[in-house]
C-alpha cells in the first residue's frame, strides 16, 4: 500500500512528538541572514485537496498500525512488539509511516502544521483544516504552528479566535531581537512595534504563544541593545513561553558571510551567558516561562516560570560564572559534546578528569584551538 505523504523540514523542539502535517511549502519571507532552513526555495501553498489527501494518508497509517497491534495479540494498542515490528523490517515501512508510528507511541496527542509562516494562509482555509484534523484524530488536544510577527498583526484578534475555536492551540513565534537596527541588519522583515501588536494579537485571543529569542545575534556591537529592547519588547507581550535560541550562524547563510567580511564579530560562550543575564535581569511584570530547550545553549538550567523563579535563574548564571576558567572550558566541552546537561555533572569526577585531560591537551597543542573545536561541534548540531 502507498503510504506516502508530504512533510517538511522542520519543528521547533518542543514539537518532537507531534505530527507534522504541512499546509504551506518553505517560507514566504526566507530573506533572514541568520537562517538557511528553506535557502533557494519557493513558497508554496498548498491546496486542500492535498493538504485532506495527507491526513487522509495518516489516517490510513493510525487504522494499519492499529490492526497490526491486533493481530499482534496487542488488543490494537502500540506495544513495545509493534513498535519492534514496524521499526525492525527496514525496507516494510517508509519514514512517513514510521513518523506516525513514534507519534502514537509518544500519546498521539499533539499536531504540528508545518511550515515557517501557515497563518499567512485565508483563515477560512485554515479553519477548514483545523476541522479535518479533529475529524481525522478526535483524540488530538493540542495542535501548534509557526508564525510570523508581521503575520500576526495583520490577523485581526476574531481572525485569532477563530482559529482558536477550530482547534489552534499555540503560535511559535520566531521573535529573535526586539532592536530595530539589528532586525534590519538581520533582514527580519519586522519591526519591535509589528513583534508587540502581533504577539498581543495572539495573547488576547486567548492562543498560547512562544517567543524565540536568539542570544548573541546582536553580536559584540548591539549586545546590550539586544538585551535590553527584546526584553522591552517582551514585557509588552507576556507571552506563555520565552525559548532561547543561541546564536551560531551557519556556513553559506549571509550572517555567516558577514563573520568572513568582519562586518559581524559573534560573541563568546561567556559573552552570550552574560548578555542572558542581562536580559533576564529586564524582563519585568510578566508571567512568562523562560525555557532553554535547544542543544546550542550552553545552560540548559535556565528555565523557569517567571517572575516566581527570576532569583533561582539567575544564580545557575551565576553559578557558572563563578567557575574557575578551566571549569568553565571543561563545562562547554562537556555540553558541546553532549556529555553535560547541567552544572551539577561536574560533580562526576571520572567524566570531569577525562574532560579535563582534554582541554589540557588542546591548551598544549595551541591555545585557543579548542574554541575552535567548538565551534566546529556546534556546527554539527544544526
Amino acid at each position: 500500500m502507498d503510504f506516502s505523504f508530504e512533510q517538511g523540514p522542520i519543528r521547533p523542539p518542543s514539537e518532537a512528538k507531534s505530527l507534522l502535517i504541512r499546509v504551506t511549502r518553505n517560507c514566504p519571507w526566507n530573506k533572514c541572514a541568520f537562517c538557511n532552513s528553506y535557502r533557494g526555495r519557493k513558497f508554496e501553498l498548498r491546496s486542500l485537496d492535498e493538504i485532506f489527501a495527507d491526513i487522509g494518508k495518516m489516517k490510513e497509517i493510525v487504522n494499519h498500525v492499529r490492526e497490526l497491534s491486533l493481530k499482534l495479540g496487542e488488543g490494537g494498542q502500540l506495544t513495545n512488539k509493534v513498535v519492534r515490528l514496524i521499526f525492525g523490517q527496514e525496507n516494510a515501512y517508509d519514514d512517513g509511516f514510521r513518523s506516525v508510528a513514534a507519534w502514537l507511541y509518544y500519546g498521539g496527542q499533539s499536531v504540528f502544521i508545518q511550515d515557517a509562516d501557515s497563518l499567512i494562509i485565508k483563515t477560512d482555509t485554515l479553519a477548514s483544516v483545523l476541522n479535518e484534523i479533529k475529524s481525522a484524530f478526535p483524540f488530538v488536544t493540542r495542535i501548534t504552528s509557526y508564525c510570523r510577527s508581521k503575520t500576526a498583526s495583520r490577523k485581526s484578534v476574531e481572525e485569532l479566535k477563530r482559529l482558536k475555536s477550530a482547534g489552534l492551540s499555540r503560535i511559535h513565534i520566531g521573535m529573535e531581537s526586539g532592536y530595530d537596527p539589528l532586525l534590519a541588519f538581520i533582514r527580519k522583515g519586522v519591526t519591535a512595534a509589528e513583534h508587540i501588536k502581533g504577539g498581543r494579537h495572539v495573547v488576547e485571543a486567548g492562543l498560547s504563544l512562544s517567543e524565540y529569542v536568539v542570544p548573541g545575534l546582536g553580536g559584540t556591537r548591539w549586545t546590550r541593545e539586544h538585551a535590553e529592547e527584546t526584553a522591552r519588547v517582551l514585557n509588552e507581550i507576556n507571552p506563555d513561553f520565552i525559548r532561547l535560541r543561541s546564536l551560531h550562524a551557519v556556513p553559506g547563510t549571509d550572517l555567516h558571510d558577514k563573520i568572513l567580511q568582519g562586518e559581524f564579530i559573534p560573541l563568546s560562550d561567556n559573552e552570550v551567558v552574560k548578555e542572558i543575564r542581562s536580559f533576564l535581569e529586564k524582563l519585568e511584570g510578566i508571567n512568562s516561562t523562560v525555557v532553554s530547550d535547544h542543544i546550542l545553549n550552553l545552560l540548559e538550567e535556565v528555565q523557569g516560570k517567571l517572575p516566581d523563579d527570576k532569583n533561582k535563574i539567575l544564580a545557575v548564571i551565576d553559578r557558572y560564572l563563578a567557575l574557575s576558567e578551566k571549569d568553565q572550558l571543561i563545562f562547554r566541552l562537556g555540553r558541546r559534546k553532549g556529555i553535560y546537561r547541567s552544572l551539577d555533572d561536574l560533580s562526576d569526577s571520572r567524566t570531569y578528569n577525562t574532560l579535563r585531560t582534554t582541554v589540557e591537551q588542546y591548551e598544549l597543542r595551541e591555545p585557543g584551538q579548542l574554541d575552535k573545536a567548538l565551534s566546529q561541534m556546534m556546527h554539527n548540531y544544526i
